[in-house]
């Protein structure tokens, strides 16, 4: 095994793969990046492309023998795919926490809010059941809900969309956990109930110095929390660089979709959003070459090279990483004189 990473979480070549009846599905092959304390990572990518994959790869969660795990994940200093199921379970919690997609089904249904709470501080706390409820107030209190020491009692159907995901935060919050991944943390949230959950982890993660991974297809959600951003397709990354680079210097066909698919009130309205032709692969049957080749307008300028080799991740300038065919030239001459333009124009 190489040696620890130097950042607080680091994936080295991360492959997880399911066996089927089917066939092998590769939902996240190959996967590299890093991330700093008081960082925020964004991946986005469409429903399929691996992003929640690796998010519960890196909690451990797929060690039930049912997953084909390779590659490392470096965690403060510690390999966690190598690491024990009790090892990894310790870390949960403390280390490591999770807003899922879902809070009404993350969330127990009968139990009481308060008290799933107390249960996940008590693990990592040697504390009584008093000075646990008195913390779930506390946290409670802290994301914004209202009466807590009431609330605390109340059972998650009791609770609106927007408090249950308050709720979550404050059960993924409660033992301070150095790294924090949210799963679609807006998904079916008003717009006002979004923003004001958006404030409230940055508000969070800025208390804590936590890192945090925002997983999302929601461009305009990472535009407000990231830092980086990791565009994924077909279990690959296909675009990585800063938010600047992403949203006003993409280089990759896939984030120019994704962009144009997106209301922006940086620019003027445009007519109609720009969707991506086609569907996203089957993660059992990728296509040969770079996988996004059947529905890139740009793939019959490479001369046959998308359909035949899978573009390597190159660097192109200040960690921006594009995997991609077209000449760096090119694709800037793309962007410039074609996309861009027509994401402008009205």
């Amino acid at each position: 095994m190489t040696a620890p990473s130097e950042s607080f979480l680091e994936l080295r070549d991360l492959r997880i793969h399911f066996p089927t009846e089917d066939g092998l599905v590769k939902s996240v092959d190959g996967l590299s990046f890093k991330l700093d304390r008081g960082k925020t990572l964004g991946i986005v990518g469409e429903s399929g492309s691996g992003k929640s994959v690796t998010s519960l790869g890196i909690l451990g969660l797929h060690k039930d023998g049912r997953a084909k795990i390779s590659g490392e994940i470096w965690l403060d200093g510690e390999e966690l795919v190598t690491a024990s199921q009790d090892h990894v379970r310790t870390l949960r919690g403390k280390k490591m926490a999770m807003i899922f997609q879902d809070p009404l089904s993350a969330m127990h249904p009968y139990y009481s809010v308060g008290s799933q709470i107390v249960e996940a501080y008590r693990i990592h706390h040697k504390v009584g059941k008093a000075v646990a409820r008195k913390h779930a107030i506390d946290m409670l209190g802290r994301v914004g809900i209202p009466q807590p020491d009431r609330r605390v009692d109340d059972y998650p159907h009791q609770f609106s969309g927007g408090m249950r995901q308050r709720a979550m935060i404050a059960m993924a919050l409660s033992c301070d956990p150095e790294l924090l991944i949210a799963d679609e943390p807006t998904t079916a949230l008003d717009v006002t109930v979004q923003a004001q959950i958006l404030d409230l982890m940055t508000d969070l993660q800025r208390e804590f110095d936590s890192a945090l991974i925002v997983i999302t297809h929601d461009l305009g959600v990472v535009a407000e929390l990231s830092d980086d951003i990791l565009v994924m397709y077909g279990g690959k990354c296909v675009e990585y660089g800063s938010a600047e680079d992403i949203f006003y210097r993409p280089e990759h066909p896939y984030t120019w979709g994704l962009l144009g698919s997106m209301p922006r009130l940086d620019r003027e309205p445009t007519e109609r959003l720009l969707p991506i032709k086609g569907t996203p692969p089957s993660l059992i049957n990728v296509p040969p070459g770079c996988a996004f080749n059947p529905r890139c307008g740009y793939a019959g300028r490479t001369r046959g090279r998308s359909t035949s080799q899978v573009p390597e991740l190159l660097e192109t300038e200040g960690g921006h990483l594009v995997r991609c065919h077209l000449p760096r030239a090119e694709r800037r001459s793309v962007w410039e004189n074609e996309i861009k333009p027509m994401m402008e124009s009205t």
